[in-house]
């Protein structure tokens, strides 16, 4: 078998990095930078109040209580039109510009007004309650680096500075399910040997959250001519194909033989579990990956491979999920010959650490306890059985990428 490591090796060492282009800062989220975002302009662009109250010179208010003469009001959005000197003060708003001649903002509560006059109730120092120009971002400040997926937080600071992007194309990925026995999700009645099509469900969503435009090919049955077309269209049409069954040793998976007539994929028992059948390689130099049927299966296989391949392709530099460390509440076991990737529930023990307990049937048509899931508890190669108590690394497959295959 083929270690789990070398496979996604293989896999991200043959994607290609998509082309680029420059965005709309809205249309920017979930894509990745292909250079850095180097800011022209400070933020913020001038010093502003961060509370509402009284602009000062902190040398007036030293000694409290004390009265100044009010000069103006200075809303947020408008301009002051006069210093302040010696005696006075000016009302201000939470990010107005300072006016010339104050260093510090009085809270309004701790003010008393009498019509122009301010008593000052509690002396303050030099800066307080100020943000300074260029507090934020200076000018020439590089606010993200390339390799960088972009989130809603990434795109306010852009925004903040004004930067549209430059990101990796979002590639097209063509999904099929296959075999006979698949029927749409929507049938009402299953017929005899049927069951309905759950792979393109667990598809659907994992490239929704990835963002990536999706041609969905529906269930292509095991007729040779319909999987032969349906490969290649895909081919034609999309910089990615993922198709869910036929990679095992059945009789009656075309699919093996027709991706062997179609391009160049190699089909893989990979030390890992479950997931073991596997088929990667290219059709028309379109990267091809053919996930093993069984629902669980196709989670697992989607998370260790086809997902990092995607990011890999969108210019990402982080690919995996997070691993993080925890211990086990109960016996947790997987094959010793294989990576073994338990479906868990976690908690918190008194001593902080979290606790891994099963989260229900560990087959690999088991839907119930992967939805219920909250990580994969690994289970190493030769290990073959986790007892309770014993330490165990978490990956956290809701968590966002932080991981190389290095790391």
């Amino acid at each position: 078998m083929k270690p789990l490591a070398e496979a996604q090796r293989t896999v991200l060492d043959a994607m290609p990095l998509l082309d680029t282009e420059r965005v709309d800062i809205p249309d920017a989220v979930g894509r990745v930078t292909a250079e850095p975002c180097v800011s022209g302009e400070m933020v913020p662009p001038f010093p502003n109040s961060a509370m509402d109250g009284f602009a000062v010179r902190a040398i007036d208010v030293v000694r409290t209580p004390v009265a100044l003469g009010i000069n103006e009001d200075v809303p947020a959005g408008s301009v002051p039109t006069m210093s302040v000197a010696t005696g006075t003060a000016t009302r201000i708003m939470t990010g107005a510009p300072m006016p010339d001649g104050a260093d510090a903002v009085v809270r309004v509560e701790d003010t008393t007004a009498d019509g122009d006059t301010i008593t000052i109730l509690v002396g303050v120092e030099e800066g307080t309650n100020v943000r300074p120009a260029g507090g934020d971002v200076q000018i020439g400040q590089t606010v993200l680096d390339a390799g960088v997926r972009i989130s809603g937080r990434h795109a306010a600071v852009l925004a903040s500075v004004g930067i549209r992007p430059v990101v990796h194309r979002l590639p097209t990925v063509a999904i099929m399910s296959t075999g006979d026995e698949v029927v749409p999700e929507s049938t009402e009645r299953l017929g005899p040997g049927q069951i309905r099509d759950t792979n393109r469900m667990i598809l659907l969503d994992g490239l929704r959250e990835l963002g990536v435009p999706v041609i969905d090919l529906g269930i292509i049955g095991d007729d040779p001519d319909a999987l032969s077309n349906a490969y290649r269209t895909a081919a034609e049409r999309a910089d990615m194909i993922v198709s869910t069954g036929g990679v095992s040793m059945g009789d009656y998976d075309y699919v093996k033989q027709i991706l062997g007539e179609a391009g160049s994929v190699e089909f893989w028992k990979v030390a890992m579990q479950p997931a073991k059948p596997f088929a990667f390689g290219t059709i028309a130099d379109t990267p091809l990956f053919g996930l093993p049927g069984n629902p669980v299966s196709t989670f697992v296989a989607f998370e260790q491979f086809v997902r990092p391949a995607l990011l890999k392709m969108m210019g990402a530099r982080r690919l995996l999920r997070p691993r993080i460390p925890g211990v086990v509440g109960e016996d947790i076991s997987a094959s010793k010959e294989r990576e073994g990737f338990a479906r868990v529930l976690l908690a918190t023990d008194p001593n902080g650490s979290l606790v891994a307990v099963s989260a229900g049937g560990q087959g690999s048509n088991i839907l119930s306890a992967l939805a219920e899931a909250q990580a994969f508890a690994i289970v190493p190669v030769g290990v073959g059985t986790l007892s309770a108590g014993e330490p165990v690394t978490l990956e956290m497959f809701t968590w966002e990428e932080s991981r190389t295959l290095d790391d």
